[in-house]
């Protein structure tokens, strides 16, 4: 990734994540994996180096929300010099669940 605001991670952000490829591994391809994975990565490029580009979650007003492959929505905060991702929410789930 070239130039642009830091991207960290949260534990919670991390354990959402890890579920998903778990969840993707034992449900899709190899190829399908590789897709995914490739969405993720030009995901988080966008945000590094434009992270106005998404909307502002419904949830909270500091919060933005960018669509992973229609199935995550990825929430994170933009902070002075980085960007804290605060949840990969899978879509499969009940909205009421996501915790920001």
């Amino acid at each position: 990734m070239t130039s642009g605001y830091k991207i960290l991670w949260t534990e919670h952000a991390l354990s959402e994540l890890e579920e998903t490829i778990e969840y993707l591994r034992e449900n899709w391809t190899d190829k399908e994996l590789s897709n995914f994975s490739r969405e993720l990565d030009h995901t988080i490029e966008l945000i590094s180096k434009s992270p106005e580009l998404f909307q502002v979650s419904k949830k909270k007003k500091d919060v933005r929300r960018a669509v992973v492959a229609k199935l995550n929505n990825l929430y994170y905060r933009i902070n002075k010099d980085s960007i804290e991702i605060l949840s990969f929410f899978s879509n499969r789930q009940d909205p009421n669940k996501i915790k920001l």
